[in-house]
């Protein structure tokens, strides 16, 4: 039930809309950031309980005092394969019987990620797997997401954590259940370099190794973008000043659009090949050319501090 459906007027005695209990369920496969998750909610002021039986929900819920004037808190309860008397297919017959209630809003966030990448947590961490106690990790990986598949498919929200750091996944946890409501939109601007990873958190991705590549000149190879010297060889360039105008343009027409549309959050970010000259530069003069529109980015450089290596440059040199 929406906030403006029609029935909103026919709600029970026992609550309304305003006092609805807030209630997200945590799991997905172990190693996938459950943790995490739970860790950024309680900071976010949900209440918080993990390993919980979810057989014992309703009694948990109706264990709160329905005349408390004061709101409930949002409540994230945590479960896994290892909590007792795991069933998913009992725990989609209890929510689905939670969410005909009008006193309560359940949903279902599921963590989940690559079996290599588990594969390679646990190893990392010398942890063994719940349900592979005798046997390699990567069996008890196998049990564990055939007996999660039917919860997986299930869940209202699905995060796929295997290219994330631990602060990605909190990122993605604050934006997605802060209790807050932004004021506005909160904008970032950063810089990468391709040969370390893509950012997997941004919304626009703009590559600027079309640009000549400072890292050849000798001089400036142990400069970054923040140096003039650095902003001076990468704007003569013929090909920068308009393609920097054209994205300007188009992300001063996007975002009012993005914001008219509530989105809270944008990140944008900009790549070259190391994420030392040309992405960096690029990142700082957007970041002024938006905030002189009125904007406040919040700018990041992702690579400023690692060091310069031919190796990576590479195939950047055969090309120029």
């Amino acid at each position: 039930m929406t906030l403006d459906s029609p029935e909103t007027d026919q709600l029970s005695e026992r609550g309304t809309v305003s006092d609805r209990q807030r209630v997200l369920l945590v799991t997905g496969m172990l190693g996938a950031g459950k943790t995490t998750a739970l860790r950024v909610l309680e900071d976010l002021g949900w209440e918080i309980i993990d390993n919980f039986p979810v057989r014992l929900l309703d009694r948990l819920i109706d264990s709160a005092p329905i005349a408390d004037q004061s709101p409930r808190p949002s409540l994230a309860i945590g479960f896994d394969c290892r909590t007792r008397g795991f069933d998913p297919e009992r725990v989609i017959a209890q929510v689905k019987a939670l969410s005909e209630r009008s006193d309560v809003e359940v949903n279902t966030l599921f963590l989940d990620c690559s079996s290599k990448e588990l594969e390679r947590r646990f190893n990392e961490t010398r942890r063994r797997h719940a349900l592979a106690a005798d046997a390699p990790v990567d069996t008890g990986i196998r049990a564990e997401r055939e007996l999660l598949a039917p919860l997986r498919r299930w869940a209202d929200l699905l995060v796929e954590t295997t290219e994330f750091t631990s602060n990605d996944l909190q990122r993605v946890i604050r934006e997605r259940f802060s209790t807050d409501e932004p004021d506005d939109l909160t904008l970032t601007i950063s810089s990468f370099g391709f040969s370390r990873g893509m950012p997997p958190l941004a919304d626009l991705v703009f590559d600027m190794r079309f640009v000549e590549n400072p890292h050849w000149d000798p001089e400036l190879r142990p400069m970054t973008g923040l140096d003039a010297s650095v902003g001076d060889y990468i704007r003569r360039d013929p090909a920068f000043d308009e393609a920097f105008a054209r994205i300007r343009d188009l992300l001063l027409l996007l975002l009012p659009r993005y914001r008219a549309q509530g989105k809270a959050y944008v990140h944008i970010a900009f790549g070259c090949t190391g994420g030392r000259h040309r992405s960096v530069y690029t990142a700082e003069r957007m970041a002024a050319a938006l905030r002189e529109a009125g904007f406040s980015p919040t700018l990041l450089h992702r690579n400023l501090g690692s060091r310069a290596a031919d190796l990576l440059e590479g195939g950047q040199r055969r090309e120029r």
